[in-house]
């Protein structure tokens, strides 16, 4: 009986650990980046942090408008708030009055 010598190759050893290796670099890819991802926490973080002052400078608006209103509601009505909406509204005023116009942003 003949019997062949066959020499022992080490690439099958290596077949496991190369696919283990493979998934979890694809898992670790993805638990970093992906959509529920380490950087995606922060990303969400930094606009939350961004839209809670935003909402905080809407808040601050309805708060002065709601002022701004209630000086006009029946009984408590400013004459010279009315005033000052109705000359704002129109673009008039007399001419013997100085007007000085505020910029958007100071107010």
């Amino acid at each position: 009986m003949w019997t062949r010598q066959h020499k022992q190759r080490n690439t099958g050893r290596l077949i496991i650990p190369s696919l283990c290796v493979a998934f979890l670099a694809y898992f670790g890819f993805h638990a970093y980046h992906g959509e529920f991802g380490i950087y995606s926490k922060y990303r969400l973080e930094v606009e939350a942090v961004d839209l809670q002052s935003e909402l905080d400078a809407v808040k601050a608006r309805r708060v002065d408008l709601q002022r701004r209103v209630q000086l006009m509601h029946q009984g408590t009505l400013e004459k010279d708030m009315l005033d000052e909406q109705a000359r704002k509204a129109l673009n008039m005023s007399h001419a013997d009055e100085i007007t000085i116009m505020l910029p958007a942003a100071a107010r």
